[in-house]
């Protein structure tokens, strides 16, 4: 439960920024679209180098000095939006954001793996992204009212406190750990990159882009089509996630993780291409419901890949290497599909992200599909 309250407080933090700060970067900063990518991106490519890394020190020194550290730097580098009066000034502190994020993340991720029995995986992880989706439900929430009614500061002030409260609860986390690594440290040779995080991780990385894209144009594109702000849209994407993984925990085990997988890529292509091709609000709440149910599977399913034959003792290289992909598709995803914003509009964004979750639904058919060998005559 502490792990849980700890990630939800976190994600508060995140959420409020993903409706404020766009707005901040085209409206006190007067950057353009590539700018608003190039300032969230910021926080996903200093998180991709980092997430291997922390991994490793997650084996070896345990998960609960990465969250609480990873907290605080994330609280300090967003108290530092306050006094933020350039674009390069705002990146600066979006990648030691990023840093923290690495780290709290990882190390929250493991926990939870090192509790769930591996029949269950699924399961545990769809639970435990209950708090995270309920964070980012609120925290957009929080963030733009405090905007509307107080200003800037104080939607950072909120993000700030709320990541600082979660590191706070971390203190009292147990080494959840393998009895037999607890021992032996940073032990020299361990990977960096775990193999058994690259595949599940790069077709991972096919629906983050869209969630990059997502996450950051709605905010201006909801205000395009006649909106009064983005609040709705994500609150109504939380929900259906959240729904999802409430009532559907147990569908990735079901399923199995691959299908899963391939229902969540067919889904995620569907709904951008609605939001493409119907540019209204109705279309953009329809288009958020398809693209929400497969956002609601594609991350239990594929970390559940991950780690079915990862050793106990490498599951925080595991967790690092597979949510680099994230950081790394949400990094990319936010800097090109800004200049595909700039050069075709918000209708050529979601086209990008429908085209991306297919790509991806294809590596992972290819991947998983059956070898057939020729047959040998006998001697």
């Amino acid at each position: 439960m502490l792990i849980m309250l700890a990630t939800f407080a976190y994600f508060v933090s995140v959420g409020a920024l993903q409706p404020t700060l766009p707005r901040f970067i085209e409206g006190p900063l007067g950057g353009d679209d590539v700018a608003v990518g190039v300032g969230i991106a910021g926080f996903s490519l200093s998180a991709v180098l980092m997430r291997p890394f922390v991994g490793r020190i997650s084996d070896a020194y345990g998960r609960r000095i990465l969250i609480v550290s990873g907290g605080l730097l994330v609280g300090v580098s967003t108290l530092g939006l306050v006094w933020a009066s350039s674009l390069p000034w705002l990146i600066f502190l979006r990648f030691m954001s990023g840093v923290g994020e690495a780290a709290f993340y990882v190390g929250a991720a493991t926990i939870i793996n090192d509790l769930a029995p591996d029949e269950r995986r699924g399961e545990a992880l769809s639970y435990f992204s209950l708090a995270l989706f309920g964070g980012l439900a609120a925290g957009p929430i929080f963030g733009e009212l405090m905007l509307e009614r107080f200003g800037y500061d104080a939607a950072w002030h909120i993000a700030t406190w709320t990541a600082v409260f979660a590191a706070l609860l971390a203190v009292r986390l147990p080494d959840t750990r393998p009895e037999a690594v607890r021992s032996k440290g940073l032990q020299k040779g361990g990977r960096i990159v775990h193999p058994a995080g690259v595949l599940p991780g790069s077709v991972l990385a096919s629906a983050i882009l869209g969630l990059a894209g997502f996450s950051t144009f709605i905010p201006l594109y909801a205000l395009e089509i006649g909106l009064d702000g983005s609040r709705l849209v994500f609150g109504f994407f939380s929900a259906i996630v959240l729904g999802i993984r409430l009532f559907g925990a147990r569908i990735p085990d079901i399923l199995g993780a691959r299908k899963a997988g391939r229902i969540a890529l067919v889904t995620n292509t569907a709904g951008f291409l609605v939001m493409a091709m119907w540019a209204e609000p109705v279309g953009l709440f329809v288009g958020t419901a398809l693209f929400s149910v497969g956002q609601s599977l594609v991350f239990p399913a594929l970390m559940s890949l991950a780690l079915a034959n990862a050793p106990a003792a490498e599951r925080g290289a595991v967790v690092g290497t597979f949510t680099a992909f994230f950081d790394l598709a949400f990094g990319i995803g936010a800097i090109s599909l800004g200049w595909v914003a700039s050069q075709f509009g918000y209708s050529g964004v979601f086209f990008g992200a429908a085209l991306a979750a297919a790509l991806g639904l294809g590596a992972l058919q290819m991947a998983t599909r059956p070898v057939v060998r020729p047959s040998v005559e006998p001697a």
